[in-house]
């Protein structure tokens, strides 16, 4: 009998054991898996039920979560979302979060390892849980002028500041509400969600960081940088500039806008092919240095990879392959165009290192993150990308960009008191019979002391379609943005 009992009493000891065994190891190992499950409602609550801190730009909150008397208890709300809703992004019951509402979900939560002081006194003190606050370096103003300044046309703006690479600016249009997401009916927001999706215009993507174009002449800055780079050309080096440029090996001819010659001598120096934004100059230009010299440049300038700011952009590209390149693909990508593709805010950091006398910065628009008692808890350092190009050609980019301005195909940029240097772009893409050149302008100020760099991309000409130039139309709206900063 003692047998038996002491056979059934360790028998159901394992069984006891294996139940505790189990359940530790699924509560322990399995938990972050629970946590995160959509099917878990109870940490859809949680994670609705606490303050989710505000993200703030120039002192003012763009996105927070006010009480609300629903089972949720907070609603996420955004003021001025169209505006800033490329940054932002958004935060969803039925769609999930984007851009800064993700990146830094952690911190506006509350959740992050840094704050674990917090959810300990929070613990102990029977305080409701609350997220931190991550503050943009946005600049409102340059925000608003770009926003207002673009219009109703499609495109992108971005403004940085060269010496550190923080983001002032970046607007995409067209845009889209983040409170139309926000709505705690899964219902609606699924809806709101399907039509973004569904709409041709893809407000969702951003312009700015996720959408590449063919840069056009904006990216003879590259080009002129290579050169320079080679040591074999100075900006008063006269290269050929003939009225017609035919693409090696082919009958392919390519002329200057408007058909316009460049030089009545068929030839002018690199400053003045880059002042006028001469095609033909430059087509030759590009042959002379090759695929690999323009390849090197490009990725110097950051092209051929994405950047963390801190949501992931899009990666601009020379091209696939540029071993594989033939001369004639070569010379076309000396204008950008061809395989050329960039991000505005690729084209913004080309004129930012300029700026910055060589120098690539790391792209960001997260400046700080302070915990529930606003005590800096992350702090963003700016960080160099890498030297693109010397001190001295850097300097000689800039007084050939600011001959652009003073007296070339930029000078709608100018801005009164204030040295500009800036590149003006018209870029052909897909079937040119049926398509509007985009145009685009990039730039800095002031020249000797730059504060701001700028890009600005319009989307088959904006409202003049056809008849727009980067200097017509990208090249206001730029300065718009640049007087937006420098006025404080």
């Amino acid at each position: 009998m003692n047998t038996t009992l002491r056979r059934l009493a360790s028998v159901v000891m394992v069984m006891f054991l294996a139940l505790m065994v189990s359940t530790t190891w699924i509560q322990f190992f399995h938990a972050d898996e629970l946590n995160t499950d959509s099917r878990n409602v109870r940490a859809i609550y949680a994670e609705y039920g606490r303050a989710r801190g505000p993200i703030v730009v120039g002192g003012e909150a763009v996105a927070l979560s006010k009480p609300v008397d629903d089972e949720f208890g907070y609603q996420r709300e955004y003021t001025n979302g169209k505006l800033y809703s490329p940054l932002t992004g958004f935060f969803s019951l039925a769609n999930g979060t984007s851009r800064i509402e993700n990146t830094e979900n952690d911190y506006l939560n509350g959740q992050a390892d840094a704050l674990w002081v917090d959810r300990l006194q929070n613990l102990l003190t029977g305080r409701d849980p609350e997220g931190s606050s991550v503050e943009l370096t946005v600049d409102p103003k340059a925000q608003q002028a770009a926003w207002d300044a673009l219009g109703d046309q499609r495109g992108a703006v971005v403004a940085l500041d060269p010496e550190t690479g923080a983001i002032l600016a970046l607007v995409s249009k067209p845009s889209f509400d983040p409170n139309d997401l926000a709505s705690h009916s899964t219902k609606e927001a699924g809806e709101a969600y399907t039509e973004l999706l569904n709409d041709d215009s893809k407000p969702l993507n951003s312009r700015a960081t996720n959408w590449t174009y063919p840069p056009g002449s904006t990216f003879k800055l590259i080009t002129t940088a290579a050169a320079l780079e080679s040591g074999d050309y100075e900006p008063d080096t006269v290269i050929d500039a003939p009225s017609t440029y035919t693409l090696t090996g082919t009958q392919t001819q390519v002329g200057n806008f408007a058909g316009t010659s460049c030089a009545s001598a068929g030839e002018m120096s690199l400053a003045d092919a880059l002042r006028i934004s001469c095609n033909t100059a430059y087509l030759g230009l590009a042959g002379e240095l090759g695929a690999d010299a323009m390849n090197e440049q490009s990725e110097k300038f950051g092209f051929g990879k994405p950047f963390s700011v801190p949501f992931r952009t899009d990666a601009s590209r020379y091209d696939n392959d540029p071993g594989a390149m033939n001369t004639a693909q070569v010379e076309l990508s000396g204008i950008g165009q061809g395989s050329v593709i960039a991000t505005p805010l690729q084209v913004a950091m080309v004129s930012a290192a300029i700026a910055n006398g060589g120098e690539v910065m790391q792209p960001y628009s997260v400046d700080t993150v302070r915990d529930p008692q606003l005590e800096v808890v992350r702090e963003t350092s700016p960080t160099s990308v890498g030297r693109a190009v010397s001190e001295e050609t850097a300097n000689q980019l800039t007084d050939m960009m600011k001959s652009v301005v003073e007296s070339g195909s930029g000078t709608a940029a100018q801005i009164s008191g204030v040295e500009v240097a800036g590149k003006t772009g018209t870029a052909q893409w897909g079937d040119t019979s049926k398509t509007d050149p985009h145009v685009w302008f990039t730039g800095f100020a002031p020249a000797d002391d730059p504060q701001v760099a700028v890009a600005v991309v319009v989307e088959s000409g904006g409202d003049l379609g056809g008849q727009a130039t980067g200097g017509s139309v990208s090249a206001p709206i730029a300065k718009a943005v640049m007087e937006a900063v420098l006025n404080g």
